[in-house]
């Protein structure tokens, strides 16, 4: 992974509560590269205890990870673009709710609005997708969001085809050279794997 000495990523966090840990992990990694990360949580991440850990003890972890307070509500996650306090922002986990909503233009959580935001100057939106039905009714607002200037996927992977058919999650372990490409305005290859 290439230095990211200075490199201003908001990183968002949405529902996908089995897949925190994979984020939280390579959320370290572009710390230890040099970025410095700004934590976002959706409102269900923020507040939801689940099989997987208690609501605040996760943002209390993403916290002393990124060694910055999260952001938690919409009012404090419009200023990011326009204040333009980020240079590229991180959705991961990105569920399908958070997908849906991206393609169709719905701003009503801080996750949708923090890339609402940042799409407001351009600023490249990495989306680390997580979703049970990511090849049925996700399928199409993944392929809205793929020919969607600004968005860039960590490549995806089906990942228990014999019992969920329809799963896809991102690998997680990609997330930082997708994010390093992205930076640079290209798409990391291949999506599918």
């Amino acid at each position: 992974m290439k230095e990211l000495t200075g490199k201003r990523i908001g990183f968002v966090i949405t529902g996908s509560f089995c897949t925190f840990s994979a984020a939280f992990a390579q959320a370290k990694r572009l710390r230890e590269a040099g970025a410095v990360l700004t934590p976002i949580f959706s409102e269900h991440a923020a507040k939801t205890d689940t099989r997987f850990g208690a609501a605040a003890d996760r943002v209390a972890e993403l916290e002393k990870i990124c060694g910055n307070k999260a952001i938690r509500t919409i009012a404090e996650a419009e200023p990011l673009g326009p204040k333009n306090l980020l240079d590229l922002l991180v959705v991961a986990p990105c569920t399908a709710n958070t997908a849906a909503k991206l393609a169709n233009g719905i701003t009503d959580t801080t996750a949708t609005m923090a890339v609402k935001s940042m799409l407001r100057r351009q600023k490249p939106i990495v989306l680390a997708v997580a979703t049970n039905d990511a090849l049925r009714a996700s399928a199409k607002n993944i392929g809205l969001l793929l020919n969607t200037k600004h968005f860039y996927f960590v490549p995806l992977r089906q990942d228990a085809p014999e019992e969920k058919p329809a799963s896809m999650v991102a690998d997680f372990t990609r997330l930082p050279e997708t994010v390093e490409q992205a930076a640079d305005g290209v798409q990391i290859q291949p999506i599918f794997i």
